[in-house]
């Protein structure tokens, strides 16, 4: 039966299991390291692993896999032959171009939501304009995963999101701040950030004067 174990790197090489106890994998096997996801997917597919993984942050990131020796080399030639093949490269370029032009329609439709959020009046278009072209830049390369790469939510709330996301790191001291490190206490900070930003939106939205000292203008001066 296949089984496919979760485990993390230990001080000095060791690996720690699920129960948090290091284990040492078979003599037979091998380490493969993360980045050629074809390749993982054959050995996964062929028997037993462990998968290496790391927190950061909220996410898990695998840093590569433990499997039998033969499972390796025989994935490793199956991907090879499949690579070697007359139309692999063409089926590469044509998936590539796929993939970019739905990138860049995902572009263009998120940066105008996140204009649609901002609504900001006519006389602070230019602030608008200039915040949604950084937002969208920072929040929708493939494999950023900020919320704009998620589709659990409704693209609306995902611009929303990212608005105060950006706003949290660009106009406020969150990055510097010391944040005590207890359950509920970041959530609570961010909350207290957001509310801030709303309000600090509220001026462009109105269209009454922009302080030269206000944060966000200073943000986008600096851009």
């Amino acid at each position: 039966m296949k089984e496919i174990r979760l485990m993390s790197p230990g001080a000095g090489g060791h690996i720690i299991n699920e129960y948090g106890l290091p284990e040492k994998p078979p003599h037979d096997w091998a380490f493969l390291p993360a980045g050629d996801a074809a390749l993982t997917r054959k050995v996964t597919a062929a028997g037993a692993c462990w998968r290496i993984q790391i927190k950061k942050g909220r996410r898990l990131q695998s840093l590569g896999i433990w499997a039998p020796k033969a499972h390796i080399a025989l994935a490793k030639q199956e991907v090879d032959n499949m690579r070697s093949a007359p139309d692999y490269a063409r089926k590469m370029a044509s998936a590539a171009r796929s993939r970019d032009k739905k990138q860049a329609a995902y572009t263009t439709e998120f940066e105008q939501a996140v204009i649609g959020y901002l609504n900001f009046h006519p006389i602070h278009r230019v602030y608008e304009t200039t915040m949604a072209r950084l937002i969208t830049a920072h929040a929708t390369p493939v494999g950023s995963g900020t919320v704009a790469r998620t589709q659990r939510i409704p693209l609306t709330e995902r611009a929303a999101r990212a608005v105060t996301a950006w706003m949290r790191h660009q106009t406020t001291e969150y990055d510097r701040m010391k944040i005590a490190r207890v359950k509920g206490e970041r959530r609570a900070v961010r909350r207290k950030l957001a509310g801030r930003s709303v309000e600090l939106l509220k001026a462009y939205r109105k269209g009454q004067p922009i302080s030269p000292e206000c944060p966000l203008r200073q943000a986008l001066a600096n851009q």
